[in-house]
């Protein structure tokens, strides 16, 4: 059994198909050093990822002792550090094992990678075996009448429900009884019985994780899911508002399957059914994850460019003029308070709030006119949650590039949306304090504060906090004059 980003020891599809169709199995995790060594050497994500082992690795003897394994206490994780397309062939010719079984991964570099462990085993006569485990619906599951993939959401949404309502619908979310047959858990040998490796010996250093109140593992995920349940009937109210404790702050679980896809909508389905705003909500959200997973599967070509060709045409900022603007975006310093505080938070936490990955998406393309592919990047460089397909989504719908995105003449106004969605200022208070003791009225457009508002509160624009980089609406009008080009097409 290979984990990958299904860090879990129950509910877990391919483990339990090993478990039920083997006489042995081997469980395996491997630090491939094809996706660390890119990595800085501080990051949440590894650290998140190696605690969560050190949790799968006990759940695993754990299981083993529960189902009377002989030396159980050695039925833990077989740990490699190396590149896994390599080290996965190796492993399964050296324990002399039929099979391999993992769960799909179906972004790119995981299928090209999956492709060589196809390759390398199936020259060794080795099984591969793959399992639907990290969305309910995947690939060719939902789609249009005619069969063919779905570019809106809307209707993938109804078919994709439709589907659970069906006569199937409970299986769909039915767990697997992992336990039922634990049993076959093996041994390692003890040539391969070490324990999880330590950041150090991986090559990289403890970060902040500790102290932002994240808990990595199943055992976190089953905490913040407690935490959440009784606050999703308001999900629909709290979750636009980043200074509320609204969403469900389960995104990291849901990337590295800490967290079973399957229990979360199992919690939200019948609320939804019975008409649970907030539970209907959240449920909608995690059918966009899905929608998302399934036009990156269909549609490869949405990682490298747009989902419409035709927004490749346009001619974005660039040369030093535009690595100036997008530095002072990566660094909080835009003068636009609501967008600093988010993305003060995003480098201090590695979370940014939904709704202000969408204000600062928005005012990095269109009130900067950087392509959206430098954003994205930056994203997924520190979001502890970084999903390729989510976060792939997200910036192409804000660009206007992608399916079902918002129209391009859609340009959220950074000010407004600072006093809708955080009307007393808590949340840039948290992260600007430097601005904090401006009156309310004069904190989301400080450059419109009357001098003594900003003289009594030790304001001093472009000292301790810049004047805007932009105009919103001379920027607004540049952004229209700019995408004319997707227009004309």
């Amino acid at each position: 059994m290979w984990f990958r980003r299904d860090l879990r020891a129950t509910d877990n599809a391919a483990l339990y198909h090993a478990l039920k169709s083997c006489a042995q199995v081997h469980a395996v995790f491997v630090f491939d050093t094809e996706i660390l060594e890119p990595l800085p050497r501080v990051d949440r994500r590894v650290e998140f990822i190696r605690e969560s082992l050190v949790e799968l690795d006990a759940a695993l003897r754990a299981l083993a002792a529960s189902a009377d394994v002989p030396g159980a206490q050695a039925a833990g994780l077989i740990m490699l550090h190396a590149p896994a397309r390599v080290a996965i062939p190796q492993l399964a010719r050296q324990l002399g094992v039929q099979a391999v079984f993992t769960n799909h991964d179906d972004e790119p570099a995981a299928l090209a990678r999956d492709a060589a462990v196809l390759g390398a085993l199936a020259q060794a006569g080795i099984a591969l075996h793959s399992h639907k485990d990290h969305v309910i619906f995947e690939r060719s599951e939902v789609v249009t009448q005619m069969g063919l993939p779905y570019g809106v959401f809307t209707p993938y949404k109804n078919t994709w429900l439709s589907k659970l309502n069906g006569p199937r619908g409970a299986f769909y979310l039915r767990a697997y009884p992992v336990a039922r047959y634990a049993a076959a858990l093996a041994p390692r040998p003890a040539t391969l019985a070490q324990a999880v490796p330590s950041l150090d010996a991986l090559g990289f250093a403890a970060s902040n994780l500790s102290s932002l109140r994240i808990v990595p593992g199943a055992s976190g995920a089953q905490q913040q899911l407690a935490d959440f349940v009784p606050r999703l009937s308001r999900y629909d109210e709290t979750r636009d508002f980043p200074a509320v404790k609204g969403p469900s702050y389960l995104s990291v679980h849901l990337r590295f399957g800490t967290v079973s896809i399957r229990e979360l909508v199992r919690h939200a389905w019948p609320l939804a059914q019975a008409g649970d705003a907030g539970a209907s909500v959240w449920l909608s959200e995690l059918i966009w994850r899905e929608f998302y997973m399934q036009i990156l599967a269909h549609h490869p070509h949405v990682a490298t460019r747009s989902y419409k060709p035709e927004y490749d045409a346009i001619r974005w900022e660039h040369g030093k003029h535009a690595e100036a603007l997008f530095a002072a975006w990566c660094e909080g310093r835009t003068g636009y308070p609501l967008v600093d505080a988010a993305m003060l938070q995003l480098n201090q936490t590695g979370y940014m709030h939904n709704r202000l990955r969408m204000v600062t998406a928005s005012f990095l393309v269109k009130d900067l006119g950087i392509d959206w592919r430098w954003g994205e990047r930056y994203f997924a460089l520190h979001l502890n949650d970084f999903d390729l397909a989510a976060n792939n989504g997200g910036w192409q719908w804000c660009s206007s590039s992608g399916c079902d995105a918002q129209p391009y003449f859609r340009i959220f106004n950074p000010i407004k949306q600072s006093e809708k969605f955080d009307p007393q200022g808590k949340f840039i208070r948290r992260y600007l304090p430097v601005l904090s003791a401006l009156p309310t009225s004069a904190l989301h457009a400080p450059w419109l504060a009357s001098g003594t508002e900003l003289l009594t509160a030790g304001v001093e624009l472009g000292h301790n906090y810049p004047r805007p980089i932009v105009a919103h609406d001379t920027a607004r009008q540049r952004t229209l004059e700019r995408y004319a080009v997707v227009k004309k097409a």
